[in-house]
Order: C-alpha cells, then structure tokens, then sequence
C-alpha cells in the first residue's frame, strides 16, 4: 500500500470516530463533506441523501461551493441535481462501485449541460460519483468536484474504502432524529434519558446479539467499559435485559425490526465472534 494511501485510511478512521461521538445529526454530514473533499482528490462536494432528482430532496454543500451555488438560477440547479450521467448508471442495477462521470460517459461528458453549468459556476470539469452502498432508486450518496485530470485510481480506492463509513453515518443521523424525535414526545411516550452516541451504537450491537467481548473488539474498548453502556441503556430505556431492551428500542423506532428468525440469537444470550 502506498504511503499516501496509507495516510488517508488513517484519516478515515478518525473521522469514523469523530462521526462517532458527534451527537447533532444536522452536523455529521457537513462533518463528512469536509472531510471527503480532500481525501477524495476534490475541491469540493455535494451530498444528496434523499434522492438525486432534479426537484426534490436534501442537498447539502461543502462551503468551498456554497457562495457560488446560491447564485445558480432555478434551470442551472435543476441541470446538478438530475446527477448526470449517474442517476441512469446507478438506478440501472444494484452496483455501488464509485465512478466518474469521464470514464461513465466518455466524450458526451465534455459536451453536456451538467460539465457546462459546472465549468461556469465553480470552474471545476471532472466529477466522481459516490453513491451510499445498499441504497436502491432514488439513489443517495456524494458528489465530488475538481479541475483538471480525472480522479486517480487511489482516489478511486479511497472512495470506495469511505463507502460504508457513510452508510454507518447516515443510519446513525437516522437513528439519532428517530431519538430527537421521541425524546420530545410527551412523557411517558419516550425514554427517560437521551442516550449518546455511543450508547447508541452499542445498542445497536446488542440487536445482532453479540457478546460483551466482541461488541469491545469491534468499538475499540474493554468488556467492562461494554457493561457500563449496557446499564446505562437498561436505565434510560427502562429495562432489565437485553431481549426487553431490543424489543423497546425497536418499538421506539430506534434499531429496525429484524426479519423472522433473528430473535433466536437473542435468546441465545449473544452469539460469538
């Protein structure tokens, strides 16, 4: 692996961790899009993590794009957030695999309406599609900018690599405005604590039934310290084992309801890793 490459794992990993302990869920993508534009070789970015439809969803924009962005007519706007050529590309079939739009469309790249608007609002004619893997039409994920030659193949890696860092982020902004929603639901609707961040995520390790052990290995901390984000969440959620737990987090709306079958590991009291 290249020391380049190398460093931007590096990277990927504290952001995964800064991701982790941010309790917003309005700043984790604008975290993420600042983050993504240098590690992916751009200049700048648009997520759309509703849909990339040229009327509807929510379009965030790193600030290098925000000014001049605000200054394109409602036709010009319309033009970026079709996702040209990687709407098609993407809604054809279940592959997720990062591409740019140079090596998707070739020469009708240069010549079309969307490279046009680009050049002329942030001077900028390559772009690189980074959809959400898993995700089905309409798609959700990043756009990334620049000038000059295509994105490399490390880019390309590196792309790839950050895939499901933001699925994970996005389920966990997901989650989190499940929570800042039923947190304000009147009382006795909703838990009594607010849960953090990395309560949450414990949480969600408990619906896949694995041990104190395993949930440590894989969030970097000791079965002791697993035990006391356990409790916490008994106390917050009300509870006094782990299948009550799940069960109300999943009446919450906090963890999704499993397929039939899944609530054997449960009863298992935790499968091993």
């Amino acid at each position: 692996m290249s020391q380049g490459l190398e460093r931007a794992y590096e990277r990927l990993t504290a952001l995964a961790v800064a991701a982790l302990n941010e309790r917003e869920p309005d700043r984790l993508w604008p975290l993420l899009a600042d983050a993504l534009t240098g590690l992916c070789g751009g200049e700048t970015l648009i997520y759309k993590l509703d849909d990339w439809s040229e009327g509807t969803g929510t379009l965030g924009i790193s600030p290098a794009a925000a000014v001049e962005l605000e200054r394109l007519g409602a036709k010009e706007t319309a033009v970026l957030r079709s996702g040209y050529p990687f709407a098609r590309h993407y809604a054809a079939g279940p592959g997720r695999t990062p591409v740019t739009a140079g090596r998707l469309a070739g020469r009708d790249w240069a010549a079309s309406a969307t490279a046009r608007v680009l050049g002329a609002a942030l001077d900028v004619n390559q772009v690189l599609g980074l959809p959400l893997p898993g995700t089905v039409a309409p798609i959700t994920g990043c756009l990334v900018y620049r000038s000059g030659g295509d994105f490399s193949d490390d880019h390309m890696r590196v792309a790839e690599r950050a895939q499901p860092l933001l699925a994970a982020v996005e389920q966990q902004r997901r989650l989190l405005e499940q929570w800042r929603r039923s947190a304000a639901e009147p009382a006795g609707r909703a838990a009594d604590g607010v849960l953090t961040p990395r309560e949450l995520t414990v949480l969600l390790l408990l619906t896949d039934a694995l041990t104190a052990d395993a949930m440590g290995r894989r969030l970097g901390i000791s079965a002791r310290t697993v035990h006391k984000h356990v409790e916490n969440i008994y106390r917050k959620l009300g509870t006094r084992d782990r299948i009550s737990t799940v069960l109300r987090a999943q009446r919450l709306g906090l963890v999704a309801t499993p397929p039939s079958g899944r609530g054997s590991d449960l009863r298992g009291g935790g499968r091993r890793e």
